[in-house]
Protein backbone atom coordinates (compact mmCIF):
# COMPACT_ATOMS: atom_id res chain seq x y z
CA UNK A 1 0.00 0.00 0.00
CA UNK A 2 1.58 3.44 -1.20
CA UNK A 3 1.57 6.12 1.47
CA UNK A 4 -1.29 7.80 -0.92
CA UNK A 5 -3.30 4.64 -0.34
CA UNK A 6 -2.59 5.05 2.88
CA UNK A 7 -3.86 8.21 3.67
CA UNK A 8 -6.74 7.72 1.80
CA UNK A 9 -7.83 4.34 3.89
CA UNK A 10 -7.17 6.54 7.15
CA UNK A 11 -9.63 9.45 6.18
CA UNK A 12 -11.99 6.13 4.93
CA UNK A 13 -11.62 4.60 8.05
CA UNK A 14 -12.36 8.10 10.04
CA UNK A 15 -15.13 9.06 7.82
CA UNK A 16 -17.29 5.44 8.80
CA UNK A 17 -15.76 5.24 12.17
CA UNK A 18 -19.27 4.40 13.97
CA UNK A 19 -17.98 5.68 17.40
CA UNK A 20 -18.25 9.18 15.58
CA UNK A 21 -21.71 9.03 14.43
CA UNK A 22 -24.79 9.83 16.63
CA UNK A 23 -28.84 9.00 16.06
CA UNK A 24 -30.58 12.09 17.67
CA UNK A 25 -34.45 11.26 17.41
CA UNK A 26 -37.28 13.55 18.05
CA UNK A 27 -40.20 11.47 19.05
CA UNK A 28 -44.05 12.81 17.47
CA UNK A 29 -46.49 12.93 15.26
CA UNK A 30 -46.64 13.41 12.11
CA UNK A 31 -49.20 16.12 10.49
CA UNK A 32 -50.18 20.11 11.02
CA UNK A 33 -52.41 18.44 13.77
CA UNK A 34 -50.09 17.77 15.79
CA UNK A 35 -46.79 20.65 15.30
CA UNK A 36 -47.66 22.39 18.55
CA UNK A 37 -48.63 19.75 20.74
CA UNK A 38 -47.02 18.80 23.84
CA UNK A 39 -46.55 15.84 22.84
CA UNK A 40 -44.33 16.51 19.64
CA UNK A 41 -41.13 18.49 21.84
CA UNK A 42 -39.33 16.00 20.23
CA UNK A 43 -39.94 17.23 16.78
CA UNK A 44 -39.84 20.71 17.99
CA UNK A 45 -35.99 20.08 19.72
CA UNK A 46 -34.89 18.95 16.61
CA UNK A 47 -36.55 21.45 14.27
CA UNK A 48 -34.93 24.13 16.32
CA UNK A 49 -31.89 22.60 16.65
CA UNK A 50 -31.87 22.65 12.36
CA UNK A 51 -32.60 26.23 12.09
CA UNK A 52 -29.78 26.88 14.71
CA UNK A 53 -27.35 25.10 12.70
CA UNK A 54 -28.60 26.05 9.53
CA UNK A 55 -29.76 22.32 8.43
CA UNK A 56 -32.50 20.98 6.50
CA UNK A 57 -34.60 17.93 6.75
CA UNK A 58 -34.90 15.68 4.04
CA UNK A 59 -37.93 13.06 3.86
CA UNK A 60 -36.49 9.56 4.31
CA UNK A 61 -37.56 6.11 4.78
CA UNK A 62 -39.25 5.91 7.94
CA UNK A 63 -38.76 9.35 8.90
CA UNK A 64 -37.36 12.74 8.22
CA UNK A 65 -33.77 13.31 8.26
CA UNK A 66 -31.02 16.11 8.20
CA UNK A 67 -27.00 15.23 8.94
CA UNK A 68 -24.84 17.55 10.86
CA UNK A 69 -21.10 17.72 11.21
CA UNK A 70 -19.04 18.96 14.00
CA UNK A 71 -15.35 18.98 14.97
CA UNK A 72 -15.57 15.38 13.16
CA UNK A 73 -18.25 13.99 14.57
CA UNK A 74 -21.53 13.36 12.16
CA UNK A 75 -25.31 13.44 13.54
CA UNK A 76 -28.17 12.31 12.12
CA UNK A 77 -30.99 14.02 13.18
CA UNK A 78 -34.41 12.25 12.75
CA UNK A 79 -38.04 12.40 13.22
CA UNK A 80 -39.61 9.55 12.58
CA UNK A 81 -42.72 9.14 10.20
CA UNK A 82 -44.57 6.19 11.86
CA UNK A 83 -46.42 8.08 14.13
CA UNK A 84 -45.15 7.79 17.71
CA UNK A 85 -46.52 4.28 18.64
CA UNK A 86 -44.05 2.75 16.02
CA UNK A 87 -41.33 5.14 17.03
CA UNK A 88 -38.92 1.77 17.31
CA UNK A 89 -39.16 0.68 13.51
CA UNK A 90 -37.32 3.82 12.15
CA UNK A 91 -34.85 4.10 15.49
CA UNK A 92 -33.96 0.36 14.99
CA UNK A 93 -33.47 0.77 10.90
CA UNK A 94 -31.60 4.43 10.85
CA UNK A 95 -29.33 2.66 13.76
CA UNK A 96 -28.47 -0.29 11.67
CA UNK A 97 -28.26 1.42 8.42
CA UNK A 98 -25.41 3.33 9.80
CA UNK A 99 -23.49 1.19 11.64
CA UNK A 100 -24.13 3.69 15.01
CA UNK A 101 -24.37 1.66 18.37
CA UNK A 102 -26.71 2.19 21.24
CA UNK A 103 -24.59 4.05 23.40
CA UNK A 104 -24.38 6.69 20.34
CA UNK A 105 -28.04 7.14 20.12
CA UNK A 106 -30.22 10.03 22.10
CA UNK A 107 -34.23 9.97 22.25
CA UNK A 108 -35.72 12.85 23.02
CA UNK A 109 -39.24 12.80 24.30
CA UNK A 110 -41.78 14.41 26.60
CA UNK A 111 -42.24 13.41 30.31
CA UNK A 112 -45.29 14.27 32.31
CA UNK A 113 -43.58 13.28 35.80
CA UNK A 114 -41.15 16.16 35.17
CA UNK A 115 -42.24 19.83 35.83
CA UNK A 116 -42.47 22.02 32.40
CA UNK A 117 -39.23 22.37 30.71
CA UNK A 118 -37.48 20.38 33.14
CA UNK A 119 -34.47 18.32 31.72
CA UNK A 120 -33.75 14.77 32.59
CA UNK A 121 -30.81 13.27 30.75
CA UNK A 122 -30.07 9.57 31.43
CA UNK A 123 -27.96 6.83 30.30
CA UNK A 124 -31.25 3.87 30.79
CA UNK A 125 -34.79 3.32 32.23
CA UNK A 126 -38.26 2.10 31.64
CA UNK A 127 -40.69 3.47 29.07
CA UNK A 128 -42.08 5.24 32.16
CA UNK A 129 -45.34 4.31 29.94
CA UNK A 130 -44.38 7.00 27.04
CA UNK A 131 -45.56 4.47 24.10
CA UNK A 132 -43.13 5.58 21.94
CA UNK A 133 -40.34 4.46 24.21
CA UNK A 134 -41.99 1.45 24.73
CA UNK A 135 -41.95 0.50 21.09
CA UNK A 136 -38.20 1.50 20.65
CA UNK A 137 -37.48 -0.91 23.78
CA UNK A 138 -39.31 -3.63 22.24
CA UNK A 139 -36.94 -3.74 18.94
CA UNK A 140 -34.45 -2.91 20.23
CA UNK A 141 -34.91 -5.42 23.06
CA UNK A 142 -33.32 -3.20 25.57
CA UNK A 143 -33.51 -0.11 27.94
CA UNK A 144 -30.41 1.22 27.63
CA UNK A 145 -30.07 3.67 25.51
CA UNK A 146 -29.75 6.85 25.96
CA UNK A 147 -32.79 9.40 26.14
CA UNK A 148 -33.45 13.36 26.93
CA UNK A 149 -36.24 13.66 28.62
CA UNK A 150 -38.39 17.18 28.92
CA UNK A 151 -41.01 18.07 31.36
CA UNK A 152 -44.41 18.53 29.98
CA UNK A 153 -46.08 18.81 33.73
CA UNK A 154 -49.07 16.92 34.54
CA UNK A 155 -51.52 19.95 34.75
CA UNK A 156 -54.70 17.60 33.91
CA UNK A 157 -57.69 16.81 35.60
CA UNK A 158 -58.55 12.76 35.72
CA UNK A 159 -59.42 11.31 32.89
CA UNK A 160 -57.44 14.36 30.51
CA UNK A 161 -54.22 12.63 30.02
CA UNK A 162 -54.65 12.48 26.21
CA UNK A 163 -56.16 15.85 25.48
CA UNK A 164 -53.60 17.14 27.70
CA UNK A 165 -50.16 15.84 25.99
CA UNK A 166 -52.26 16.44 22.11
CA UNK A 167 -52.86 19.55 23.45
CA UNK A 168 -51.51 22.58 22.42
CA UNK A 169 -48.75 24.57 24.50
CA UNK A 170 -50.32 27.52 26.40
CA UNK A 171 -49.20 31.41 25.97
CA UNK A 172 -47.06 31.52 29.22
CA UNK A 173 -45.39 28.15 27.95
CA UNK A 174 -45.39 28.82 24.50
CA UNK A 175 -42.76 31.88 26.00
CA UNK A 176 -40.66 29.91 28.43
CA UNK A 177 -39.78 27.56 25.43
CA UNK A 178 -37.89 29.95 23.75
CA UNK A 179 -35.03 29.59 26.13
CA UNK A 180 -35.86 25.50 26.89
CA UNK A 181 -34.85 24.82 23.32
CA UNK A 182 -31.79 26.95 22.90
CA UNK A 183 -30.58 25.14 26.19
CA UNK A 184 -31.90 21.75 24.17
CA UNK A 185 -29.47 22.71 21.51
CA UNK A 186 -26.53 23.11 23.65
CA UNK A 187 -27.61 19.64 25.15
CA UNK A 188 -27.49 17.74 21.69
CA UNK A 189 -24.22 19.54 20.39
CA UNK A 190 -22.73 18.74 24.17
CA UNK A 191 -23.59 14.64 24.02
CA UNK A 192 -21.45 14.65 20.65
CA UNK A 193 -18.74 15.95 21.83
CA UNK A 194 -18.22 15.80 25.64
CA UNK A 195 -20.16 13.14 25.74
CA UNK A 196 -22.89 11.72 27.78
CA UNK A 197 -21.53 11.65 31.44
CA UNK A 198 -20.23 14.87 31.41
CA UNK A 199 -23.36 15.82 29.29
CA UNK A 200 -25.73 14.47 32.33
CA UNK A 201 -23.39 16.45 34.71
CA UNK A 202 -23.65 19.46 33.15
CA UNK A 203 -27.61 20.22 32.34
CA UNK A 204 -29.44 17.70 34.19
CA UNK A 205 -31.61 20.10 37.03
CA UNK A 206 -31.15 23.02 34.57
Amino acid sequence: MNWFSKIFHKKEQEIIDPMKKFLIVGLGNIGIDYVNTRHNIGFKILDHFARKESINFQTAKLGDVAEFKIKGRTLLLLKPNTYMNLSGKAVKYWMEKENIPKENILIVTDDLNLSFGTIRIKTKGSDGGHNGLKNIQLLLNSTEYPRFRFGISDQFKKGQQVNYVLGEWTEEEKTNLKERLELASEIITSFALAGLSETMNTFNGK
